[in-house]
């Protein structure tokens, strides 16, 4: 079912650069909500979901220990153990509500920052880290848990998921495939490309557009003068657009979307709109390009604490079940602490490994300075400075 918009966002005439959730001229377009940012259950005609107390405290716990692990992974790449870290913080709502709505046989086909799905599908956390420590090119295998390894190229995930789903339409299997992305990312000319492909074709896919309001610096009210969802208007498939910090919800409109696949009546687009709490990655720093006012409006969203209050005003968890669960989280944020400092250190010369198939000159002369340039640096036994460094 596609949410109509009440109307189409207006061009700012300002040249101030805000969030798309700043100063707009007109309403917000209508949200899928079953709980609201208190903490209130509330019904909606078209989605809904029968969850029993222990169903609920297992979506709670699966946001509070991937939100535990991506807090580890972010302090161990300003310790200097990673290279980079893209932070899901604030979205823990849209990735364990879409993830937890899979079954076993699905197909995932993540970006990079989709650590809560991968918690979903059984990823250890640990495999996650390996990439941004630059030891390895993934970690995992994506047939045993049928989610595909990170992709870092913006939007071209989305075509790997239309051709995987075209291919199990072709062999008569019901699964469903899902295709992770954000915001950003739909500007690409890749998804434009994918969702022809999969109208087309009527491939089973989902594409689940994280909008987290910004493409790093740039807001989303830059990319589009129509709200996300109504883009798949265009391309004869329905999409929806949901509160992506209501984990149930998210959960509600995946499995649905999952379903309409599966019964073989083609794509669907989800839009959960959310709001990515920090940095763009360990790279970034946000505070250059948006207000403070702005991420502190979406802390009173926060979707841990709304299912939080919800069980405690449900009476379906108790003070126990919190304190296991805190002692639960920094267990695991010792295993991975303890896990990424027993890695080795990235091979610094396997950049320059596997380029051309028979060698060229021009990278054996790259080669070469650099590793003189890394021999310039003292080492722990040289006991003095090296000539190179502070350069």
């Amino acid at each position: 079912m596609t949410v109509e918009s009440t109307a189409a966002r207006k061009p700012r005439r300002s040249s101030k650069r805000t969030g798309s959730s700043a100063g707009k001229a007109v309403a917000d377009p209508q949200l899928v909500q079953l709980l609201t940012p208190e903490g209130q259950r509330v019904e909606h005609p078209d989605y809904d979901v029968d969850l029993t107390p222990e169903e609920l405290r297992g979506l709670y716990r699966d946001m509070v220990l991937t939100r535990r692990f991506d807090a580890e992974a972010t302090a161990l790449q300003r310790q200097g153990e990673l290279g980079l870290w893209a932070s899901l913080l604030g979205q823990e709502a849209a990735q364990i509500g879409s993830g937890r709505a899979l079954r076993d046989d699905d197909y995932v086909f993540p970006t990079y920052r989709e650590h809560g799905v991968a918690w979903c599908r059984g990823v250890d956390p640990t495999n996650l880290l390996g990439m941004f420590r630059g030891v390895n090119h993934g970690g995992w295998d994506p047939n045993s848990n049928n989610f595909h390894l990170y992709t870092i190229v913006i939007g071209s995930q989305t075509l790997h998921a239309t051709g995987y789903a075209m291919g199990v339409a072709k062999d008569g299997a019901d699964s469903a495939v899902i295709a992770y992305f954000g915001d950003g990312a739909s500007s690409q000319g890749d998804v434009a490309e994918s969702f022809t492909f999969s109208a087309v074709y009527n491939a089973p896919v989902v594409f689940f557009c994280q909008n987290n309001q910004w493409a790093i610096s740039e807001p989303t009210e830059r990319q589009t003068r129509v709200p996300l969802y109504q883009r798949a208007q265009g391309y004869g498939f329905p999409g929806v657009r949901v509160d992506g910090n209501d984990v149930l919800a998210c959960l509600a409109v995946t499995r649905s979307a999952l379903e309409r696949a599966r019964r073989g009546e083609g794509p669907t687009l989800v839009e959960a709109f959310t709001y990515r709490m920090g940095a763009h990655t360990t790279s970034d720093d946000p505070t250059k390009y948006r207000a403070d006012e702005e991420r502190e409006a979406w802390e009173a969203k926060d979707p841990i604490l709304r299912l939080k209050t919800y069980l405690e005003n449900e009476g379906h968890a108790d003070e126990a079940f919190f304190a296991s669960l805190e002692e639960e989280s920094e267990t695991l944020g010792k295993r991975v602490r303890e896990a990424v400092r027993a890695m080795p250190d990235p091979d610094r010369m396997a950049i320059f490994e596997n380029i051309y198939a028979d060698g060229h000159a021009l990278v054996d002369e790259e080669r070469a300075q650099f590793a003189a340039y890394q021999a310039s640096f003292a080492t722990e036994s040289d006991g003095g400075s090296a000539a190179g460094e502070g350069k």
